[in-house]
């Protein structure tokens, strides 16, 4: 387990943490709020390629939804049920399981994000490699009034104001009148439940965790309404 934890740190989260150090450092009056915007910025680029294909996978998943709703109407058994739906996505190209796949790729790197905000600040000399220099005086203070190292209400809304909307935008909640419909109780649950969890878990941490969740939702949802207008594009190319 030991040999995990090593793992972990080195390659995940001592990385991550030296990076924010390093900009915080290069940056004009060192500022921590912007340093954790460039972070997140790096972050997302670097898990671009993964959150591209899960994009991708979901918009097919729409575009096919009436075509499910068929399969279910019309076939009652659950092998013919499943048989239907591989050969539809086999015809789609579609892998059902890479959204999940390409989750488990991103939770340690996310993970170790979080990590970096509630453990790593303020920055500790013994957790920094020694080659990087931890600036004597840090700006602390994101729009020179919300204190990134304490709770903040206000990003605490935020974040959860625009998980919110990243959740509506990606998540299409079925119509369905079942109520027992399983896919239709997550979907809901993501889109209402889950930013009310965000905001109560962001009130308790450090502002900097919530300034970084606000940030990532804010580049998931331009991600999503690019890959989404795209889709649509190619949805009336083929109509036409």
């Amino acid at each position: 387990m030991s040999y995990l934890k090593v793992f972990y740190n080195e390659v995940f989260y001592r990385p991550l943490l030296g990076a924010l150090v390093f900009l915080t450092s290069v940056l004009p009056g060192h500022d921590l709020g912007l340093a954790v915007i460039l972070l997140t910025v790096f972050i997302r680029t670097l898990t671009f390629p993964f959150t591209h294909q899960m994009l991708k996978t979901q918009s097919a998943m729409k575009r096919i939804e009436p075509e499910v709703k068929k399969i279910y109407a019309e076939k009652k058994n659950k092998e013919e049920q499943t048989k239907a739906l591989m050969e539809l996505y086999r015809a789609h190209g579609i892998n059902p399981l890479s959204g999940f796949f390409m989750l488990l790729i991103q939770l340690p790197l996310l993970f170790a994000m979080y990590q970096v905000f509630w453990r790593g600040i303020p920055f500790q000399a013994g957790e920094v490699y020694s080659f990087l220099n931890i600036p004597e005086s840090i700006n602390t203070m994101f729009l020179g009034f919300i204190p990134l190292t304490e709770a903040s209400v206000l990003l605490a809304v935020l974040a959860a104001a625009s998980q919110f909307l990243q959740a509506k935008l990606a998540v299409v909640v079925s119509n369905s009148s079942d109520k027992k419909d399983m896919q239709r109780m997550m979907q809901t649950q993501m889109v209402y439940f889950f930013p009310i969890m965000i905001f109560f878990i962001a009130f308790k941490l450090p502002a900097a965790v919530s300034l970084y969740w606000t940030a990532m939702n804010v580049f998931a949802i331009v991600h999503e309404a690019i890959v989404r207008r795209k889709a649509e594009k190619r949805s009336a190319s083929y109509g036409g």
